[in-house]
C-alpha cells in the first residue's frame, strides 16, 4: 500500500512506476491512496489527446483532399490519393466513439477553413477557395 503523498511524488519523479501502482490501487479497489487530482488530469489529458489526433488527420486530409482537387500536375495524384485513404483510415478509427464523431462534427468547418488558409499561404494553389 502506497499513501497518496508518496503517489503524488511519485507522479512527479517516476510517471511509469506511478501509473503502475495507480493501476493496482484500482484493480484492488485501494480507492483511500489513490492521488485522484492526478489521476483525472490523465485521464482528461487522454480524452484532449484523442481530439488533438482526430484534428490534425482531419485538417491532413482536408488539405490532401484539396490539393488532388486543384493541383494541376497529374505525377502528385496518386501519393495524394494514397495519402487521403490513410487519413481517413486513421479518422474511421478515433470515430468508432461517438462522442468523437460528435467532436468532429463540431470542428469540420473550422478545420477545413483552417487547411484552405494554410494551402493558402504556402502558394499551392492558385484557384480561388471561396467556390470550395
Amino acid at each position: 500500500m502506497i499513501s497518496k503523498l508518496l503517489s503524488k511524488t511519485l507522479y512527479e519523479q517516476d510517471y511509469p512506476q506511478w501509473l503502475e501502482i495507480t493501476l493496482q490501487q484500482l484493480e484492488t479497489k485501494d480507492l483511500e491512496n489513490i492521488d485522484w487530482e492526478n489521476l483525472i488530469e490523465e485521464i482528461a489529458a487522454l480524452g484532449n489527446e484523442q481530439k488533438h489526433k482526430l484534428e490534425s488527420y482531419l485538417l491532413q486530409l482536408l488539405k490532401h483532399l484539396l490539393l488532388y482537387q486543384y493541383w494541376s500536375i497529374p505525377d502528385c495524384k496518386n501519393h495524394w490519393e494514397v495519402e487521403i485513404d490513410n487519413f481517413r483510415v486513421e479518422i474511421r478509427k478515433l470515430t468508432k466513439s461517438k462522442n468523437l464523431y460528435n467532436y468532429l462534427l463540431t470542428v469540420l468547418d473550422q478545420v477545413y477553413n483552417q487547411g484552405k488558409r494554410i494551402l493558402f499561404l504556402e502558394c499551392l494553389l492558385d484557384k480561388g477557395f471561396d467556390d470550395c
